[in-house]
């Protein structure tokens, strides 16, 4: 919260010309530098090419008063508090979704814009798997209602909300809120006379569906950049969305792209100078000077809180429109904030008795033992090729199609990133067909631990204790008593068997028994049956 104002962050989703831009520039009161398709390729191109940023301020409803924190004693009961809404409109082509969900991420709510005229089309379906993702609340906005038939538009517009409705059935925005408009009446070369319809309709849904994100000033400073320009005479300006913290004028900040510390001259919110900020707001940062042209994007933190690191370990879930398995060893699209990078995955799950234990989102446990899987393990699971190329059908399986509550991957990039801990995590296919109606987007999850070392394989991966199923097949030689058999067959007589004792064995009988130690030179050894031995034939 700053100077008097609470800020929350919506995004403007869509399609390409589904009226995102003219949908942000009738709502809002203020712009930024980058606000309705400045960039010189955006105007010349007509679509959006990038991340905008705008806003409008509403009296801060009562029902979200009491979130606010009290104010300090000796300032007094100060200015009345106004909710600011700052609208991210976000790029509709396909070959832009990278831009997209790197804007999604900084967003409290999402605006799913859709051209009345046309329904769901394929980046709606996109955007609307970020939103899943991203955020937890939705507003869909049917817009250029102008351009159905006078006559017909009441039933037109019923029509589209009843599908929306079946479409939203089945995700975590069942029964958003859907609002007609008509944000540019007559299209983007009618006369500004032409006044947008549903506007005011549209922010009072807004105030009514918005709450107060838990903010914490705590914390070192982060801040997500997505706009660098220079103003001559007074600096270089940073704007972006703070992640996390609080930040000062005269404080300190690093780029670590650049390897530069820098201190921080002015502060701007929306055109109006601030001498505090804190997470969630959007900020305006002005230091001395570099080439702006050095950072177009990336972050900006409290001095040696970031550090640049070359894999990771992740959280994983696949989404569950995207088709085909998830392999070991396949490459994504791996995002984290506005980096996109190629990595290579190599999946891995619980042992099968802990399947069902409770997800852990916020750490990494190097002491547990996890289970090596050639894919993600899924309901819909198909045979993968192992190293030999042969098809195992078994491989990566999960126990009688029960598949576990977490799964986990390590990540190697191909370049490294610089990205904070419990940061989002998005992979995706996005050299698949963009024409092709298929979700790109492969699985999300949560970065659990980075790994700094260049040299990780040798310093922390011997750390991972992943392991994997392997069957042998033996035969009993000989009953010794009750209780006891001698088997062979399933080591060379050069193996130490010491390793394997303690080990379970299953009798082809049904009895359960335990490597108790070696028999002899010859790679024979000995079992122990706590239950009375009937009949064994052989073992695996």
């Amino acid at each position: 919260m700053a100077g008097g104002r609470v800020n929350v962050n919506v995004g403007v989703l869509g399609h390409i010309d589904s009226g995102k831009t003219a949908l942000a520039r009738a709502l809002s009161t203020t712009a930024s530098t980058a606000a309705f398709d400045r960039p010189p390729q955006s105007r010349a191109r007509g679509v959006t090419l990038d991340l905008g940023f705008s806003s409008f301020s509403v009296p801060l409803p009562a029902r979200l008063r009491p979130a606010l924190p009290a104010p300090p004693p000796a300032t007094g009961a100060g200015p009345e508090p106004r909710l600011q809404v700052t609208l991210v409109d976000c790029p509709g082509h396909a070959s832009l979704i990278r831009t997209v969900i790197g804007g999604a991420q900084i967003i409290d709510l999402m605006m799913l814009v859709i051209d009345v005229t046309k329904g769901m089309q394929t980046q709606s379906a996109e955007c609307l798997v970020i939103g899943q993702i991203a955020c937890q609340k939705l507003v869909v906005v049917l817009n250029k209602i102008d351009l159905l038939p006078e006559g017909k538009r009441q039933a037109a517009i019923d029509k589209m909300t009843k599908k929306m409705q079946k479409t939203l059935e089945n995700t975590k925005f069942r029964g958003a809120p859907i609002i007609p408009v008509a944000a540019k009446p007559g299209g983007p070369e009618a006369p500004e006379t032409e006044a947008p319809q549903g506007i005011s309709e549209l922010i009072e849904l807004l105030t009514l569906q918005i709450s107060i994100p838990t903010r914490d000033s705590s914390g070192p400073f982060l801040m997500s950049v997505d706009h660098c320009f220079s103003i001559k005479g007074q600096g270089t300006v940073m704007t972006g969305t703070i992640l996390s913290g609080s930040i000062s004028l005269g404080d300190s900040v690093e780029i670590p792209a650049l390897k530069v510390v820098k201190k921080v001259k002015s502060m701007q919110i929306f055109h109006t100078p601030v001498t505090t900020a804190m997470q969630g707001d959007r900020l305006g940062i002005c230091v001395t000077q570099f080439d702006p042209k050095l950072l177009e994007r990336g972050l900006v933190c409290a001095p040696e809180s970031l550090h640049i690191i070359h894999a990771a370990l992740i959280s994983v879930e696949k989404i569950p429109y995207f088709r085909g398995p998830l392999q070991t060893k396949a490459k994504f699209h791996i995002t984290v904030g506005h980096e996109t990078v190629m990595g290579r995955l190599m999946f891995f799950s619980p042992a099968p008795d802990s399947f069902d234990h409770e997800p852990v989102l916020d750490a990494f446990d190097f002491s547990r033992e996890y289970l090596f899987q050639e894919q993600y393990l899924c309901k819909d699971l198909v045979p993968v090729a192992t190293d030999s190329g042969q098809t195992n059908e078994k491989a990566g399986q999960a126990t009688d199609g029960h598949c576990p509550r977490q799964q986990w991957a390590l990540v190697e990039f191909e370049k490294p990133v610089t990205c904070p801990q419990l940061c989002l995590v998005i992979g995706s296919r996005l050299d698949a067909d963009i024409h092709a109606n298929t979700c790109r987007l492969a699985f999300h999850g949560v970065l659990l631990h980075g790994l700094e070392d260049k040299n990780y394989a040798e310093s922390l991966l011997p750390k991972l204790r992943v392991y994997k199923l392997k069957h042998k097949h033996g035969l009993v030689d000989r009953v010794i008593d009750d209780y006891n058999v001698i088997g062979r067959s399933l080591f060379k007589k050069e193996t130490n068997i010491q390793l394997f004792v303690g080990l379970k064995v299953d009798l082809s009988t049904g009895e359960l028994g335990v490597i108790d130690s070696a028999f002899g030179q010859s790679g024979k050894f000995k079992i122990h049956i706590p239950e009375q031995c009937l009949s064994t034939y052989t073992m695996c």
